[in-house]
């Protein structure tokens, strides 16, 4: 549905105003090029693991308390069974409230994610603000987003080396 809007929106503009020019990027290629970008994927993939390595270790004492419970569960009283039972619901509870505030939508692995990238983000996107005034480009789209997702561009419109090379990069080189 959301093509069928676009390719609508982008008719109607075409018939309206034929002497408006059209570019686009690809951010994805053009992030690949920034060594900044590198270096804080690089941090937000040690920081992933470390988070995933302390919540798989939670759960993996819990799965060591519910096999203990089991192997002496027909040794214990029905009050230190439900203790045990007690102990292992509230270490899961606290185990899934870690993993949240690890990995949740407001956790530290968001906030870091944001706090890393949207420089880099604010910084690209002024560039190739800048890039299509100079060449008198009205409207940029970019092609490694879904939303505006392009079937076929002309590779006369991409701006993209443009915008690497204003970063002060090299087109080409991919930072590894």
């Amino acid at each position: 549905m959301k093509k069928y809007i676009l390719a609508s929106f982008l008719l109607l503009i075409g018939l309206g105003a034929s002497a408006q020019k059209f570019a686009y990027v690809d951010t994805e290629y053009i992030l690949k090029h920034l060594p900044d970008y590198k270096a804080a994927q690089s941090q937000l993939d040690g920081l992933s693991k470390q988070f995933q390595k302390q919540v798989d270790d939670n759960f993996l004492e819990i799965d060591k308390m519910y096999k203990a419970y089991q192997a002496d569960q027909v040794l214990l009283t029905d009050d230190m069974r439900k203790r045990r039972e007690n102990d292992i619901i509230e270490k899961e509870k606290k185990a899934k409230e870690m993993q949240r505030q690890k990995f949740g939508p407001e956790g530290e692995l968001f906030q870091t994610r944001i706090k890393l990238l949207k420089p880099i983000q604010e910084k690209v996107s002024t560039v190739i603000g800048e890039t299509a005034k100079n060449k008198f480009i009205d409207f940029v789209f970019d092609k490694s987003s879904e939303s505006t997702m392009m079937i076929y561009a002309s590779s006369n419109y991409d701006i993209s080396n443009d915008v690497i090379v204003r970063l002060g990069y090299k087109p080409g080189t991919i930072v590894k």
